[in-house]
């Protein structure tokens, strides 16, 4: 049976009993190794003194090769870590440089060897981003959608000297898929080709001989060839059938998110690279977002034209992208996900805020980083102009670009067709109803699966029979017969009109309620939409008892979240 963290919401005297699924629960608190709130110092010293002419050498001779060291992190000492240089650009720009990129890995050498908690961390040098927070920006939004890395800042010493500020980056291994699946022995892939100039992970189907897509992609698991190329066959020559070998929703959520923040080097806007691929046990590809250090449009000298602007751009050779969004149902699930996005997270006062603390909590650091890429102007420049690192790269401004965004989108014209409206939702015995205004139909979506995954739709009706009071009064039902054995429902409802998606919860389904009934007695009532209040956090999901005059995040029981400044 698979484990998930949900919040649990107890009504007392009630035998219906409602969770939600609440991913903040999944990322780390204060205090812990991805802590955005502290800037902490990572020490490692190599036991060869030579190790960057060896690391320098191995990157292309030898790209899995690693150096052993020791690491001091929060007074931990590990030793014989394995280490090695990472990255494509970014290592390449600076190979001349000290500060280059690192994967360190605890549990290389010696078997389950962990930094608090972690077997593996990735130490991005931030090289085309001058204010260091594009990324670190960027994976606090999508961790709001889809399974996504953690990200924090992190001083780091080489040999006993400071090497400069990096960006401390989670590693998406078997150790993340346990966290996010509940399960790590999948079909899994790194999707990077080995040379972008020559191959491409862009799912275009090229046999069924697997050799074809080993420059494409690379094999994280012990196997797993045959899952991807039926994926990309079902995918190219039958379309029909791509919900049986893929998580079609999550992979919206990912084209969504890219397009919001601008994130350029993702697969449906800039080269289709930079992304994972996880087969869950319920046979469903999952898509997981890797380095998204072109967020904000970070380094854009050869952003296409109109692609950035145009959410809705078809693109050659990219299968995923144009037979997803030719869709029209797809289309208009991406579309209601784009608002989604653009109501919680496009908002100038949390990014306003979050740039000012980070700011100040990593300018001593910046300011003694002497091999950063731009200058210690360019870190407080760039939040509103551009910053120029030579004539091919320029860092585009944070502000201006998330303001300039921000007024593209809300002119779009598919974005602005006005969807139904949800309201009211309510079980009474085996009956669910909903109050839904400007709808054409409506839609119970609902699945039994143990991997919340193959959800179902069932109509419901405003017509007066089968449990609805009253014909024409906005208020849809349907009758559903809860599992007597104590099983949960998952579900949410889809409101549908001839020009757009409404869904409740809106981040479905990522999101999602479960009910259980209990044989005793299921005709009691409980009206979500009463809107009780489960918990107020932070923006990183963290429980808070009090924090005046800062944006927190409440959390309520029908899945809406609202940001408020918090004033008991």
């Amino acid at each position: 049976m698979k484990k998930y963290l949900f919040l649990i919401i107890i009504f007392p005297n009630f035998c219906l009993s409602q969770n939600i699924f609440n991913p903040y629960t999944l990322y780390e608190n204060s205090g812990e190794i991805y802590d955005i709130d502290s800037l902490r110092t990572l020490d490692i010293n190599f036991y060869n003194s030579d190790f960057n002419n060896i690391l320098d050498s191995t990157y292309y001779n030898d790209p899995s090769y690693r150096l052993p060291a020791q690491i001091i992190f929060n007074n931990i000492i590990l030793d014989s870590v394995a280490i090695r240089y990472k990255g494509n650009s970014s290592y390449i720009k600076c190979s001349s440089m000290f500060k280059k990129p690192y994967n360190i890995d605890m549990n290389d050498i010696i078997s389950a060897q962990t930094l608090m908690g972690y077997k593996k961390i990735k130490l991005s040098n931030s090289w085309f981003d001058p204010t260091f927070l594009k990324e670190l920006l960027a994976t606090k939004i999508y961790q709001r959608y889809l399974p996504t890395y953690e990200t924090n800042l992190m001083k780091v010493n080489t040999q006993g000297s400071y090497t400069g500020l990096y960006l401390n980056q989670e590693a998406i291994n078997k150790q993340f898929l346990e966290k996010h699946f509940s399960e790590k022995d999948g079909a899994f892939f790194k999707c990077d080709p080995i040379d972008m100039s020559m191959y491409s992970p862009n799912l275009e189907f090229l046999g069924l001989d697997s050799s074809l897509y080993y420059n494409s992609y690379e094999l994280k698991s012990e196997n797993g060839w045959s899952n991807l190329i039926n994926l990309i066959d079902v995918l190219n020559n039958n379309p029909s059938n791509i919900e049986s070998v893929l998580n079609v929703d999550r992979v919206l959520w990912y084209f969504a998110a890219n397009h919001i923040v601008m994130n350029y080097d993702t697969y449906n806007i800039g080269s289709p690279h930079n992304y994972y691929l996880y087969q869950t046990e319920d046979n469903l590809f999952q898509i997981i977002p890797w380095d998204l250090s072109e967020s904000f449009i970070n380094a854009s000298g050869s952003t296409p034209s109109g692609i950035l602007s145009d959410p809705y751009s078809l693109q050659p050779n990219k299968p995923l992208l144009n037979i997803l969004l030719n869709n029209q149902l797809y289309r208009k699930i991406y579309s209601a996900h784009l608002r989604t996005i653009i109501n919680e997270s496009l908002d100038t006062s949390w990014f306003s805020q979050n740039i000012n603390s980070l700011q100040a909590l990593a300018y001593p650091a910046v300011i003694s980083d002497t091999e950063k890429g731009y200058s210690n102007q360019d870190f407080f420049d760039n939040i509103n102009q551009v910053s120029v690192l030579n004539q091919w790269i320029s860092a585009q401004p944070l502000m201006p670009v998330i303001l300039a965004r921000i007024n593209d989108l809300i002119q779009n014209p598919e974005i602005n067709l006005i969807p139904p409206s949800i309201s009211n939702l309510n079980i009474s015995g085996n009956y669910i109803s909903a109050e839904v205004i400007n709808a054409d139909s409506v839609h119970l979506m609902l699945t039994l699966s143990e991997y919340n995954s193959g959800f179902q739709e069932i109509n419901m009706y405003d017509n007066g029979q089968n449990g609805d009071a009253l014909s024409g009064d906005g208020i849809y039902t349907t009758y559903y017969q809860f599992p007597v054995n104590g099983d949960e429902a998952k579900f949410y409802i889809r409101a549908y009109n001839d020009n757009a998606i409404k869904l409740l919860p809106e981040k479905a389904e990522y999101i999602f309620f479960k009910y259980s009934s209990n044989t005793t007695n299921n005709t009691n009532i409980h009206n979500i939409n009463k809107r009780n209040l489960l918990k107020i956090t932070d923006i990183l999901g963290r429980s808070v008892i009090s924090k005046h005059n800062i944006p927190l995040i409440y959390i309520y029981d029908d899945g809406t979240v609202e940001k408020k400044i918090y004033t008991e």
